[in-house]
């Protein structure tokens, strides 16, 4: 039987089987469809040996790929094929195999352990904040002689992965150009599409679903619309952060303004098996510091500490209290500065048992924390978004990042906006530090009239 295909989906079938692919162009591109053709076309080349595994992150997110499979392998099967819906399972006439499987979290892992896959597909990628769980699954691709394994990924920009997905896939070679991934040891093609080229939809009327989807966000709308990974995306700061406005370059020490020091002290996010971050920040009294000038109030994170494992920027190192403070310490030794701040207000809560707070636990290493009132979570976003935005402007207050706090630079121009509350930021990604950045903001917002007097 003839089943029509956009030139997006014939491209991606022309793509030889021993070239994994990845299908990252904008939202409304046919990607889903293209998945489930590979799938049948797998399904017909190699019968009983096939045995395909498609994953999401949810198993309400499989839904609307099932709805897909069942449309096509009906048109191809009729009722010959198949669907075991609690097991999420289609069987083929010819004994081959397609099984729709959740994936969020290592205990998951435990579900298709030991196994074997001729193809592996995952689809909305861009939902994980790592790529480790995928990684770790890609050691079920097994397959007997004469039959090639694949992995197959689909993404739309945006989504806590946004920057791992462009560093791997994206950026490597231009379209349909094969690339080496060194982390897979195998050839890549990156396969983009957009709405436009999907003749299968009513794409006016999709277009302006999405534009009715993000009407204060352009660049999110450039990303869905034009599938565009070159915009920082999901990126909540991308219209108010630009490294050649808001990035400076490293000091060496605090500057100094009518012979008395800028008002400094720390901004910190905690974490122990999620990152700690920590920033040292000056306030500018309104000053030049090597032919650029600082509007009054202006902040500056002069220097970072982080403990997210390489290349894992959701997980931190394991840090206790005591460790954690004595680096805080010699950070703040260095700049010659007093170890105290702001912080995540959650560490001063005290546990049941009499030990304590977290903060207790800092105060007791040397080091003194006040509460950045994080309750007003939306407040400080806005806050932060303005200063950044301002940087660069004599007249009003902005806020600048030093080149060498590398941690923010990784991860917060990539952060996304949370799908249901588009004005805050999206937690699964790794928003720690721009959660200690918006506790500097805070502590500026809420103590406005000590700074202005001299700070601490």
């Amino acid at each position: 039987m003839n089943i029509e295909l956009s030139d997006f989906q014939q491209n991606a079938m022309m793509v030889p089987e021993e070239i994994d692919l990845f299908l990252g162009g904008g939202r409304g591109g046919g990607k889903s469809w293209a998945l489930a053709l590979l799938a049948l076309r797998h399904v017909e080349q190699y019968g009983a040996k096939a045995r395909i595994l498609y994953v999401r992150k949810t198993y309400k997110g499989l839904a609307d790929f099932e709805l897909v499979t069942r449309d096509l392998f009906a048109k191809v099967y009729g009722t010959a094929a198949r669907y075991n819906a609690s097991e999420h399972c289609w069987r083929f006439p010819n004994g081959a195999y397609l099984e729709l499987g959740q994936l969020e979290s290592h205990a998951d892992y435990a579900k298709y352990q030991g196994r074997s896959f001729t193809l592996q597909m995952a689809d909305e990628v861009g939902q994980y904040a790592s790529p480790d769980l995928l990684d770790v699954l890609r050691s079920n691709l097994r397959a007997p002689e004469g039959i090639p394994v694949r992995v197959v990924l689909a993404a739309n920009p945006g989504g806590p992965g946004h920057h791992w997905i462009a560093k791997r896939y994206v950026f490597q070679s231009g379209p349909w150009k094969p690339f080496f991934e060194s982390k897979s040891k195998r050839q890549w093609i990156y396969a983009p599409s957009t709405y436009t080229g999907n003749r299968f939809i009513d794409r006016e009327g999709y277009r302006d679903q999405l534009e009715s989807s993000c009407p204060n966000d352009p660049e999110l709308l450039r990303a869905w619309i034009e599938g565009d990974w070159a915009v920082n995306r999901g990126a909540y700061f991308a219209s108010v952060l630009e490294e050649s406005r808001n990035a400076v370059e490293p000091w060496q020490q605090i500057p100094q303004c009518y012979g008395r020091k800028w008002d400094t002290y720390l901004a910190h996010d905690f974490g122990s098996s999620a990152p700690s971050v920590t920033y040292v920040v000056a306030v500018s009294p309104g000053d030049t510091i090597e032919g650029r000038y600082f509007a009054r109030d202006s902040l500056i994170l002069l220097d970072e500490l982080a403990t997210a494992k390489r290349d894992r920027p959701n997980e931190g190192l394991g840090w206790t209290v005591p460790i954690l403070s004595e680096e805080i310490i010699s950070m703040c030794q260095r700049w010659g500065i007093r170890p105290d701040g702001v912080a995540d207000d959650a560490i001063f809560s005290r546990t049941g048992s009499g030990a304590g707070s977290i903060a207790d636990e800092f105060n007791r290493a040397g080091v003194y924390f006040q509460p950045a009132r994080k309750a007003d979570r939306i407040g400080g976003w806005n806050v932060m978004r303005r200063l950044l935005a301002d940087a660069g402007n004599p007249d009003v207050p902005g806020m600048y990042i030093a080149r060498t706090c590398n941690y923010f630079w990784e991860t917060v121009p990539y952060l996304g906006r949370d799908e249901k509350r588009v004005e805050d930021v999206d937690t699964h990604g790794p928003d720690h530090a721009a959660d200690a950045a918006r506790y500097a903001c805070q502590r500026v917002r809420h103590t406005a009239t000590q700074i202005k007097l001299g700070g601490f």
